[in-house]
């Protein structure tokens, strides 16, 4: 590998927008983020599948499922 091209790596101070904060290694100092593990719908168990127009069920009774 050539020397001094590549970035340096740093810890990175990362802030949800929810207030969880953690640290990983970037080669920003810090960053600032909308959704996070602690308040993003599929890790915390409230995702809800949202069924316009019964589409589920129409797919189901057209390929005889369910």
């Amino acid at each position: 590998m050539k020397k001094e091209i590549h970035p340096t790596n740093v810890l990175c101070e990362v802030t949800c927008a929810c207030g969880n904060t953690f640290t990983v290694k970037s080669t920003k100092n810090s960053m600032r983020i909308d959704i996070c593990n602690a308040c993003h719908p599929f890790f915390t168990g409230s995702e809800k599948i949202v069924d316009t127009a019964g589409r589920i069920d129409k797919f189901n009774k057209r390929y005889g499922r369910g």
